[in-house]
């Protein structure tokens, strides 16, 4: 019988920064966890939503005509296609909901590009 997720628990088995774990599936989208600190890369991703949910910390989602500024406990979805980059002055806790296929740098590529764990 499956059991409970323990988000609390899942963020406490991984240390490495930028690199989205897997935690759970609902149809075709993945719930990821992120731990975050510094600046990510400016992306898109033109096919699909992006959900951010801050679970601890604060974290910034620069747009290239402002930020949005999220306290823990609050979510933002960056709407497709539009270019963006999430940045943490400190470490930050994050939960992301996006379609299982999502490359978490978008249309970027490079160095961050993570390949998928599950947790």
């Amino acid at each position: 019988m499956p059991q409970p997720i323990n988000v609390d628990e899942k963020f406490a088995g991984f240390t490495d920064q930028w690199q989205p774990k897997r935690i759970a599936r609902l149809n075709d989208y993945d719930v990821r966890i992120v731990k975050v600190q510094g600046e990510f890369v400016w992306h898109k991703h033109d096919d699909t939503d992006e959900l951010f949910l801050v679970w601890q910390g604060r974290l910034r989602i620069e747009l290239r005509d402002g930020a949005v500024e999220l306290e823990q406990g609050e979510m933002y979805v960056v709407p497709r296609g539009v270019e963006h980059r999430p940045v943490a002055d400190e470490e930050c806790l994050v939960l992301l909901l996006e379609p299982s296929d999502v490359v978490n740098t978008g249309d970027a590529g490079g160095d961050m590009t993570a390949a998928i764990e599950t947790l």
